[in-house]
Protein backbone atom coordinates (compact mmCIF):
# COMPACT_ATOMS: atom_id res chain seq x y z
CA UNK A 1 0.00 0.00 0.00
CA UNK A 2 2.92 2.69 1.03
CA UNK A 3 4.47 2.14 -2.29
CA UNK A 4 1.28 2.67 -4.37
CA UNK A 5 0.72 5.93 -2.22
CA UNK A 6 4.69 6.79 -3.29
CA UNK A 7 3.93 6.12 -6.87
CA UNK A 8 0.47 8.11 -6.34
CA UNK A 9 2.26 11.01 -5.20
CA UNK A 10 4.98 11.06 -7.98
CA UNK A 11 2.69 10.98 -10.69
CA UNK A 12 0.55 14.15 -8.94
CA UNK A 13 4.38 15.79 -8.94
CA UNK A 14 5.20 14.89 -12.31
CA UNK A 15 2.39 16.60 -13.89
CA UNK A 16 3.05 19.79 -11.47
CA UNK A 17 6.22 19.17 -13.24
CA UNK A 18 4.89 20.01 -16.86
CA UNK A 19 3.48 23.26 -15.76
CA UNK A 20 6.36 24.48 -13.51
CA UNK A 21 9.62 24.91 -12.03
CA UNK A 22 10.54 22.84 -8.78
CA UNK A 23 11.46 25.97 -7.06
CA UNK A 24 7.69 27.40 -7.69
CA UNK A 25 5.61 23.64 -6.61
CA UNK A 26 5.03 23.50 -3.08
CA UNK A 27 4.21 20.59 -1.02
CA UNK A 28 0.19 21.87 -0.57
CA UNK A 29 -0.02 21.74 -4.34
CA UNK A 30 1.47 18.15 -4.11
CA UNK A 31 -1.01 17.20 -1.96
CA UNK A 32 -4.24 18.78 -3.89
CA UNK A 33 -2.88 16.76 -6.87
CA UNK A 34 -2.58 14.01 -5.64
CA UNK A 35 -5.53 14.79 -3.42
CA UNK A 36 -4.09 13.81 -0.06
CA UNK A 37 -3.56 15.32 2.99
CA UNK A 38 -0.13 16.58 4.30
CA UNK A 39 0.04 14.30 7.08
CA UNK A 40 0.56 11.64 3.99
CA UNK A 41 2.83 13.53 2.03
CA UNK A 42 5.22 13.61 5.23
CA UNK A 43 4.78 10.48 6.13
CA UNK A 44 6.41 8.89 2.89
CA UNK A 45 8.57 11.78 2.24
CA UNK A 46 10.67 14.64 4.47
CA UNK A 47 10.17 17.08 1.49
CA UNK A 48 9.29 17.96 -2.06
CA UNK A 49 13.14 16.99 -2.73
CA UNK A 50 12.96 13.58 -0.85
CA UNK A 51 9.92 12.72 -3.43
CA UNK A 52 12.11 14.05 -6.49
CA UNK A 53 15.07 11.88 -5.34
CA UNK A 54 12.50 8.99 -4.51
CA UNK A 55 11.05 9.14 -8.58
CA UNK A 56 15.18 9.38 -9.63
CA UNK A 57 15.86 6.40 -7.79
CA UNK A 58 12.98 4.52 -8.56
CA UNK A 59 13.90 4.87 -12.48
CA UNK A 60 17.99 4.44 -11.75
CA UNK A 61 17.52 1.18 -10.13
CA UNK A 62 16.51 -0.69 -13.01
CA UNK A 63 20.05 0.53 -14.32
CA UNK A 64 23.36 -1.67 -14.39
CA UNK A 65 25.71 1.38 -14.39
CA UNK A 66 28.27 -1.34 -16.12
CA UNK A 67 26.02 -2.06 -18.97
CA UNK A 68 26.08 -0.51 -22.29
CA UNK A 69 22.36 -1.79 -22.68
CA UNK A 70 20.93 -1.08 -19.56
CA UNK A 71 22.75 2.47 -19.23
CA UNK A 72 21.68 3.31 -23.31
CA UNK A 73 17.85 2.05 -21.85
CA UNK A 74 18.15 4.60 -18.92
CA UNK A 75 19.39 7.44 -21.02
CA UNK A 76 16.00 5.95 -23.38
CA UNK A 77 13.53 5.91 -20.20
CA UNK A 78 15.37 9.89 -19.58
CA UNK A 79 14.16 11.22 -23.01
CA UNK A 80 10.54 9.96 -22.38
CA UNK A 81 10.56 11.86 -18.68
CA UNK A 82 12.20 14.49 -20.11
CA UNK A 83 10.37 17.26 -18.33
CA UNK A 84 11.20 15.59 -15.19
CA UNK A 85 15.01 15.26 -15.63
CA UNK A 86 14.98 19.00 -17.40
CA UNK A 87 13.13 20.01 -14.07
CA UNK A 88 15.81 18.06 -12.07
CA UNK A 89 18.70 19.33 -14.28
CA UNK A 90 17.92 23.28 -13.37
CA UNK A 91 16.84 22.93 -9.39
CA UNK A 92 19.08 25.64 -7.58
CA UNK A 93 17.93 24.60 -4.57
CA UNK A 94 20.80 24.66 -1.76
CA UNK A 95 21.39 20.17 -2.18
CA UNK A 96 20.25 20.16 -6.03
CA UNK A 97 18.83 16.99 -7.52
CA UNK A 98 22.14 16.72 -9.65
CA UNK A 99 23.87 15.98 -6.24
CA UNK A 100 21.43 13.60 -5.23
CA UNK A 101 22.23 12.33 -8.69
CA UNK A 102 25.69 12.71 -8.13
CA UNK A 103 25.58 10.77 -4.18
CA UNK A 104 23.18 7.48 -6.07
CA UNK A 105 25.54 6.72 -8.58
CA UNK A 106 29.00 7.04 -7.20
CA UNK A 107 27.43 5.32 -3.96
CA UNK A 108 26.27 2.56 -6.55
CA UNK A 109 30.09 2.69 -8.47
CA UNK A 110 31.61 1.86 -4.67
CA UNK A 111 29.28 -0.82 -4.38
CA UNK A 112 29.97 -2.70 -7.29
CA UNK A 113 33.97 -1.99 -6.94
CA UNK A 114 34.28 -3.35 -3.42
CA UNK A 115 31.86 -6.47 -4.34
CA UNK A 116 34.26 -7.62 -7.29
CA UNK A 117 37.78 -6.13 -5.58
CA UNK A 118 35.98 -8.61 -2.35
CA UNK A 119 36.65 -5.68 -0.35
CA UNK A 120 35.11 -3.44 2.12
CA UNK A 121 37.37 -0.37 1.83
CA UNK A 122 38.74 1.39 -1.69
CA UNK A 123 41.57 3.36 -2.21
CA UNK A 124 42.05 6.91 -2.29
CA UNK A 125 42.68 6.93 -6.08
CA UNK A 126 39.98 4.38 -6.48
CA UNK A 127 37.15 6.64 -4.83
CA UNK A 128 38.62 9.63 -6.77
CA UNK A 129 38.39 8.05 -10.05
CA UNK A 130 34.56 6.77 -9.62
CA UNK A 131 33.78 10.23 -8.03
CA UNK A 132 35.59 11.95 -11.41
CA UNK A 133 33.72 9.34 -13.80
CA UNK A 134 30.21 10.21 -11.62
CA UNK A 135 30.74 14.07 -12.00
CA UNK A 136 31.58 13.56 -16.00
CA UNK A 137 28.98 10.64 -16.80
CA UNK A 138 26.21 12.86 -14.94
CA UNK A 139 27.39 16.42 -17.02
CA UNK A 140 27.40 14.54 -20.37
CA UNK A 141 24.31 12.90 -19.38
CA UNK A 142 22.82 16.48 -18.93
CA UNK A 143 24.44 17.97 -22.35
CA UNK A 144 23.05 15.38 -23.57
CA UNK A 145 19.43 15.12 -22.32
CA UNK A 146 18.82 18.71 -22.69
CA UNK A 147 21.61 20.00 -25.78
CA UNK A 148 22.30 16.31 -27.66
CA UNK A 149 19.02 15.68 -30.04
CA UNK A 150 20.84 13.67 -32.63
CA UNK A 151 23.72 11.19 -30.76
CA UNK A 152 21.38 7.61 -30.12
CA UNK A 153 21.62 6.58 -26.65
CA UNK A 154 23.82 3.73 -27.20
CA UNK A 155 26.58 6.08 -28.34
CA UNK A 156 26.21 8.51 -25.81
CA UNK A 157 27.09 5.43 -23.19
CA UNK A 158 29.49 3.90 -25.01
CA UNK A 159 31.42 6.90 -25.58
CA UNK A 160 30.99 7.59 -21.34
CA UNK A 161 32.26 3.94 -21.00
CA UNK A 162 35.68 4.80 -23.53
CA UNK A 163 35.83 7.46 -21.39
CA UNK A 164 36.15 5.95 -18.38
CA UNK A 165 39.84 5.82 -15.95
CA UNK A 166 41.56 2.91 -16.90
CA UNK A 167 41.48 2.18 -13.17
CA UNK A 168 37.77 1.21 -13.40
CA UNK A 169 37.66 -0.62 -16.46
CA UNK A 170 39.91 -3.37 -15.02
CA UNK A 171 38.19 -3.69 -11.86
CA UNK A 172 34.68 -3.47 -13.59
CA UNK A 173 35.61 -5.32 -16.90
Amino acid sequence: MAERTKIWIAGAMKKLLAKKSLEEIRVTEICREAEIERPTFYYHFSDKYDLMAWIFCQSALQTDVISVASAAAGLMQMRKDFVFYKRAYEDKSQRPMWAHMLEYFAAKHIAIAKEKLHTDRLDTQTLYSIRLYCYGTLGMTREWLLKDNITPAETAVQMMFNSMPEILRKIYF
